[in-house]
């Protein structure tokens, strides 16, 4: 009879001595992937609540941004088809604006005018090509005449494409403006000690309890991790990388990241991992600087004022800003370091 009164005396006092600041965690399945959030220093019922309004506003963003299922994006681009001025959705605006912008500093490497292009390799599709390639014939055609973010206009609410071949593929940005619009949501009811995870892509603020967020960076070639890093507040992780959507055919690996001025995947990168506080801009980043490569990812980065970056090339070697040297512990030594300014 003591031993029990003693046993719940201890658990009651623990119980009692536990602070309330504790991790909450949870696993969506929204946005095509898994989205993990985990909060610190929340009560459990405010965390549970912040979770369920996550989960809605991420379903809602992925219906309206979505650009072949039926939704805002899906119509905006059946209306740019038509080369005249209309009213947008306001749910597209501000996705086509920033897209606007970062096409511009990315030297035109990101582009979310090549939807058309994109559906010519069926990487538009939930179901990935398991045939051959589009013909060279079909691809030189379409990139003679090439789309772009400069073909669509904005002005105020209204949209107008000038050229025939628009359609919008905001995939490459969506969901760095996700996790960022997910993060101030946070900010605003309190919650400043978060990671969001939007399958390996990225966004923390504050801290873990006494420490800092830590999270590992994929080795594109193996299944494990290259490197670890510690994560500041808003702070942002994304990596692009040619394992992520891809097919074979004929012995030859093709994957989803499209260079638009080939009409090609870019073959001269495995991955790029890219630090940058807005979690749009990070992601719109990384497939700019994969498609850059190794000889000019460093012009790309500074256009787009991106100090934080790990390019691995074809060759397994990789490449580094010093600034993003001394933030990494690599898991497993590459061949080669290339660090530069």
């Amino acid at each position: 009879m003591k031993k029990a009164f003693l046993i719940l005396f201890i658990t009651s006092f623990i119980s009692a001595c536990t602070p309330k600041e504790q991790e909450y965690r949870d696993s969506l399945f929204v946005l095509g992937t898994v989205v993990n959030v985990t909060l610190w220093g929340v009560e459990e019922q405010k965390a549970a609540q912040a979770i369920k309004d996550i989960e809605t506003d991420l379903k809602f963003l992925h219906t309206v941004w979505h650009p072949w299922r039926f939704g805002a994006m899906s119509r905006t681009n059946e209306l740019l088809a038509l080369n005249e001025w209309f009213s947008a959705n306001p749910s597209v605006l501000p996705v086509i604006s920033k897209s606007k912008q970062l096409y511009t500093l990315s030297n035109g490497l990101f582009n979310p005018a090549i939807g058309q292009l994109i559906a010519l390799w069926n990487f538009h599709s939930d179901e990935i090509l398991d045939g051959p390639p589009p013909e060279r014939s079909t691809i030189d055609t379409f990139t003679k005449d090439l789309p772009t973010m400069d073909h669509v206009e904005v002005n105020g609410f209204r949209l107008r494409a000038t050229h025939p071949k628009i359609k919008l593929d905001v995939g490459a940005i969506a969901k760095g403006m996700a996790v960022e619009r997910v993060i101030t949501y946070l900010k605003q009811i309190g919650i400043n000690n978060a990671i969001v995870n939007a399958g390996g892509d990225l966004k923390a603020i504050g801290q873990h309890g006494d420490r800092a967020w830590s999270v590992g960076i994929r080795h594109p070639r193996q299944d494990s991790v290259i490197a670890g890093l510690e994560v500041h507040d808003n702070e942002s992780v994304f990596t692009s990388g040619d394992y992520e959507r891809n097919f074979e055919y004929a012995e030859k690996r093709y994957h989803h990241i499209l260079d638009p001025r080939t009409g090609y995947p870019a073959d001269k990168t495995q991955s790029v991992t890219v630090i940058h506080p807005d979690a749009g801009l990070a992601d719109a980043a990384a497939t700019a600087l994969f498609i850059a490569g190794p000889e000019q990812w460093q012009e790309i980065a500074r256009k787009m004022k991106i100090e934080l970056v790990m390019l691995i090339d074809q060759q397994g070697h990789v490449h580094m800003t010093k600034a993003m040297a001394k933030r990494l512990t690599f898991e497993i030594e590459p061949e080669e370091k290339i660090i530069v300014n």
